[in-house]
């Protein structure tokens, strides 16, 4: 059995208090496995204002995650550091993903999310660029996915 985590620990993994609020509520967890089964579901059924509550927390991809200190007292600056550390690009692509950023922003609202760990920055910008031609509703879905795909991440480390 898992420990019991506090919303404000689960917070870390996800920015929307209705979703660490459900995860906090079903605990305890038997194993891993169990609660990202829960965390997918909570995930999938969020209204979408939640969905966004837990963008803000992200920043841009290629760019830093702010001025925040990297302790263990704000372990979502961190992790996006750790996550978006094959990112870094040179100065071209850096400003392609810029510009990217802006361009995403403008025409969907929130921010460009991709799990981005492991990926070098020629790959997010592609699929920055491919999503770019979605329509918002197919858009939200992609969302959602890559937002499921970082939590399990985050939630693996919480519990690890």
């Amino acid at each position: 059995m898992l420990d019991t985590l506090t919303e404000r620990e689960l917070l870390a993994c996800c920015a929307s208090s209705r979703w660490a609020g459900e995860m906090a509520a079903h605990q305890p967890y038997h194993d891993l496995e169990t609660m990202w089964r829960v965390s997918d579901t909570v995930l999938a059924a969020l209204p979408w204002a939640d969905v966004l509550a837990a963008l803000s927390a992200h920043p841009r991809i290629g760019e830093p995650a702010g001025d925040e200190p990297v302790d263990e007292h704000n372990r979502e600056a961190r992790w996006s550091r750790t996550e978006q550390s094959a990112a870094n690009a040179d100065a071209q692509r850096a400003a392609e993903l810029h510009e990217g950023n802006i361009e995403y922003e403008e025409r969907f609202g929130h921010v460009f999310l991709i799990c981005a760990t492991g990926l070098p920055a020629g790959e997010i910008l592609a699929a920055l660029r491919q999503r770019l031609t979605n329509e918002p509703e197919t858009e939200r879905q992609v969302v959602r996915d890559e937002l499921r795909k970082i939590v399990r991440l985050r939630l693996e480390k919480l519990v690890g």
